[in-house]
């Protein structure tokens, strides 16, 4: 593939391609796994938390994975609906709550995809830190630009309704 200089205004359109680019393949993703699994990326992420793990308290599941408690609490709520994940009193502290994966949880993640950012971390891990420092610094500076500098987010990549809680709200 031949690469043509790019002219100033079509830079900017590549720069805005891109970008949709970006935002599709995290809504493409989205759907696969909604519609072949039944399931959100966050609601993955934090199934192979608690695999990995074999049990976790609910605040270790948010800091784990970069998520409110109040968001975390809301997807377990509806794992365990589904039979993904049981919730009980640990047996030493019956004040603390502990999750756990079911068996149905693991026949489920023997058959999903990665997370979209497994993908993009073991990618990003092998570049060299100037290239790593760049690509951050250009994606702060887009931040920047379209002034979500105020936005509070986790590095979790999903699409759909962003759920408002006191975390993410100034």
């Amino acid at each position: 593939m031949t690469m043509v200089e790019p002219t100033q205004g079509s830079i900017s359109d590549e720069v805005l391609i891109s970008l949709r680019r970006l935002i599709r393949a995290i809504d493409l993703h989205s759907r696969y796994l909604s519609k072949h699994f039944g399931l959100t990326g966050p609601q993955l992420i934090i199934l192979r938390e608690l695999t990995r793990a074999g049990e976790m308290s609910p605040g270790e599941v948010a800091a784990s994975v970069s998520l409110s408690q109040a968001t975390v609490t809301g997807i377990t709520d509806r794992l365990e609906k589904r039979q993904l994940i049981t919730r009980t009193k640990n047996e030493i502290d019956r004040r603390r709550v502990v999750i756990q994966p079911t068996e149905a949880c693991r026949k489920l993640l023997a058959q999903a995809p990665p997370p979209i950012q497994e993908s993009f971390l073991n990618q990003f891990d092998t570049l060299k830190d100037w290239e790593q420092s760049m690509i951050l610094s250009s994606l702060q500076r887009l931040v920047q630009m379209i002034d979500a500098k105020d936005i509070k987010a986790s590095p979790v990549l999903t699409v759909g309704p962003i759920e408002i809680t006191p975390e993410n709200t100034q």
